[in-house]
């Protein structure tokens, strides 16, 4: 047999040469997915635009009782309506965030909203029971002020927690406490330059909550830089 035989053998062993597979060698690399960029929204300018806004409604009416009438009615629509339910929606969303200061501020309003306009609920009947013969009595109106004088209470502690905060924060809790001040000390003496100030304080507070909302609510992405408002920050973070 020749050389050139062999060699042709050969080359035909070489063209059925099949490729195995390593099983100890590593597996290659999974492709890695981009992450997910969840990006939320700041529910603060609703929950401020909310207690701004009853609280103005309030402080106005409480200003024109002489020439308003049924003003109690009003107030239960915005408080239950808008700034219960807004409030408090806004006080979990920021539960959620991580904002344990804003969400125990914010569900705590919703909750005052909710309870001043059940003040007012006829199917509840609290009005009722301290009405003789058409005329609600002086306990009505004294169980007021301890309604008032408590959520002052619970305003004033909120006062303290803010004043790291920025300045319409802190003038808005600040104007809230004087201004239920005032209110409650008009429902024990029926003094009416105590409504009247209180009124006037209520006003301010909400002008307060106005622009802390506004500050937040009017960005670079939503109009020009010479309608928005600056935080006004109280103290550095370092301090």
């Amino acid at each position: 047999m020749s050389s050139n035989s062999v060699t042709e053998k050969e080359g035909s062993k070489d063209n059925y040469y099949v490729q195995t597979v390593n099983m100890d060698a590593p597996a290659p690399p999974a492709p890695q997915m981009q992450p997910y960029q969840r990006t939320f929204g700041n529910p603060a300018p609703l929950g401020m635009l909310a207690y701004g806004t009853v609280f103005l409604c309030s402080s106005i009416l409480t200003l024109a009782s002489k020439s308003v009438g049924g003003q109690a009615n009003l107030v239960l629509v915005f408080a239950a309506f808008y700034g219960g339910i807004s409030q408090t929606l806004v006080g979990m969303w920021e539960m959620f965030l991580g904002n344990t200061f804003s969400a125990t501020v914010f569900t705590t309003y919703g909750g005052f909203n909710f309870s001043y306009a059940a003040l007012y609920l006829p199917s509840l009947g609290i009005a009722a029971a301290y009405t003789v013969d058409g005329v609600v009595g002086q306990e009505f109106y004294n169980i007021i002020g301890i309604y008032l004088a408590i959520w002052d209470l619970i305003t004033f502690l909120f006062l303290l927690g803010a004043i790291r905060t920025t300045a319409p924060i802190v003038a808005t809790l600040g104007f809230t406490v004087c201004a239920l001040t005032c209110l409650s000390a008009n429902a024990f003496t029926g003094n009416p330059h105590l409504a009247t100030a209180g009124g006037a304080l209520g006003i301010i507070a909400s002008f307060g909550a106005y622009y802390g909302a506004l500050s937040l609510f009017w960005t670079q992405q939503t109009t020009f830089s010479f309608i928005r408002l600056p935080p006004l920050i109280t103290a550095p973070s370092n301090v």
